[in-house]
């Protein structure tokens, strides 16, 4: 018999460069889902500082972002609940160029643990002055308490390959964290719809569902509707979204049943013909035999 897994996606209006006050209202939701029984808890990307790379604190709080990691890690041990903090920024050390972070996603245990990690591979191009790329790395989904999951970041949607690779190895759950608002449509674009963010995410999220037959977990972050898309919803094929917020602050629980996905590729096929040596497309060749 199939598992089914109670999934949390959290979202608020984060606070430019409070830190303390996006990290405490994190914690708050992470709490509440887990009293509810979650099992994981999502949050958007930049929860901790939100997207102001010009201004100089944000590189501060980027030097401090570990030990933000370290409070995630002793509240799931805590909570026994894995938690996938959004994304935190971080400095390169491996860089003598000061204005490039990384943007990571990381996936921590319900003992506190962290599993494996992702540093964004598609780069939104406002952020590409600010961010460095995990370029040529593969993505590689990892064993976890909900089974094998892989992770994306916000614009990394846009991209069938990425979903592919992970799906090659064997992920049946995709984890995305974003801060996707309608301003990242151009003037122009929204002249055509003003919506068209939301169509875009709506259309990529369930898309990306059946192509793959895999869940989405999608956690964006929230506030008024001028600014801000929210949207965060859990997501399967044959079904689509089981979980959806509009654009209100808070968090939604639901119970994922993974027979959904075993049966959208019992339907389609998709891993298997993946997995067929004489596959016709140039993906990686690394799925799980």
């Amino acid at each position: 018999m199939a598992s089914t897994h109670r999934i949390a996606v959290i979202q608020w209006q984060i606070k430019e460069l409070d830190i303390e006050y996006n990290h405490k209202t994190a914690c708050g939701y992470i709490s509440e889902a887990a009293a509810q029984g979650a099992e994981l808890a999502v949050l958007p990307e930049y929860h901790l500082s939100g997207m102001v790379p010009t201004d100089p604190l944000w590189a501060v709080q980027a030097g401090e972002s570990a030990k933000y990691l370290a409070n995630y890690q002793s509240l799931a041990k805590e909570l026994q609940i894995c938690i996938v903090p959004g994304t935190i920024i971080e400095k390169r050390t491996e860089s003598d160029q000061p204005t490039l972070f990384h943007n990571t996603a990381y996936f921590i245990s319900n003992d506190g643990t962290v599993l494996g990690s992702y540093r964004k591979k598609n780069i939104w191009h406002p952020e590409r002055p600010h961010l460095t790329s995990s370029g040529s790395e593969p993505h590689v989904a990892i064993d976890t308490p909900i089974g094998r999951v892989g992770m994306l970041i916000c614009w990394d949607l846009a991209f069938p390959e990425a979903f592919r690779e992970l799906i090659a190895d064997g992920a049946q759950i995709v984890i995305a964290p974003t801060y996707w608002t309608p301003h990242d449509a151009s003037p122009e674009a929204r002249a055509y719809n003003p919506d068209s963010e939301a169509l875009f995410l709506e259309s990529t999220i369930t898309s990306r569902c059946f192509e793959n037959t895999c869940g989405v977990v999608f956690a964006n972050a929230a506030g008024p509707s001028e600014d801000f898309l929210g949207l965060s919803q859990i997501t399967l094929p044959l079904v689509g979204p089981i979980a959806k917020m509009g654009t209100e602050e808070g968090f939604i629980v639901a119970d994922v049943d993974m027979g959904i996905v075993e049966a959208a590729e019992t339907n389609y096929k998709v891993r298997q013909d993946l997995k067929k040596e004489d596959w016709h497309y140039v993906y990686r060749h690394t799925g799980r035999k």
